[in-house]
């Protein structure tokens, strides 16, 4: 697969099949993702893989708390306000996630049951966490997660395999570090869904947008 193809054909998966991922594949993923770049090559990220029951366990509690209306208290909090041009195109991939899945924005229940399947991780059969240690500043290591997380998700497209990068799912560090033995010590920065992707669903098809040029792109000189 050509590297361009890979960026411009790798989406988010919102279902997945219920097939699991061998851990050999998962392994050989994040040993090729570890080449990505950091800030002086210090390689800030570390990574939890959760399957099986404990990822099953941890699915449900995050789909009682959200649906329960627990606080969510990530330890990356959630921006509160956006440009307008930002919030624009958040509304619009939600609004073409809901066309797809044929929910009219007035049917709350169909809403909330989504939400249900998005903290509940997609029903992926894997779920990777990257933390980083507290003692790091923030500021460098977001970044050099991000990267971590665009090449992984790129070398699962790759595969075959499909990811969804998902805040929903560290919503609650608390049930994170109770369930999958991580300590106090490390900031939980992001989660991945990761499995085979489903897709018959329509979820996985609608067209996607991407700004122009010209909205991102300056030049001086």
């Amino acid at each position: 697969m050509e590297l361009k193809e890979a960026i411009r054909n790798r989406r988010s998966i919102r279902s997945f099949l219920d097939k699991p991922v061998d851990r050999e594949i998962i392994e050989a993923l994040i040993s090729d993702a570890r080449w990505s770049p950091s800030w002086g090559n210090t390689q800030p990220w570390e990574v939890t893989v959760v399957t099986g029951d404990i990822l099953e366990t941890f699915k449900e509690e995050n789909r009682k708390a959200v649906m329960g209306g627990d606080q969510a208290n990530a330890d990356i909090p959630m921006p509160i306000e956006w440009p307008a041009i930002n919030k624009n195109r958040y509304r619009d991939v939600g609004r073409h996630i809901l066309t797809a899945l044929s929910i009219r924005r007035e049917d709350t229940a169909a809403r909330m049951n989504y939400y249900h399947t998005m903290f509940g991780i997609f029903d992926a059969p894997a779920l990777i966490l990257i933390t980083v240690d507290k003692a790091l500043s923030l500021e460098y290591v977001m970044l050099d997660v991000g990267l971590f997380a665009q090449t992984f998700c790129l070398l699962s497209h790759e595969r075959g395999l499909g990811t969804c990068i998902l805040a929903s799912c560290v919503s609650y560090p608390d049930k994170i570090h109770a369930h999958c033995a991580i300590p106090d010590t490390k900031r939980i920065v992001i989660g991945m869904a990761l499995g085979w992707p489903n897709m018959k669903n329509p979820v996985n098809t609608f067209a996607r947008t991407r700004g122009e040029l010209d909205e991102f792109l300056r030049w001086v000189g």
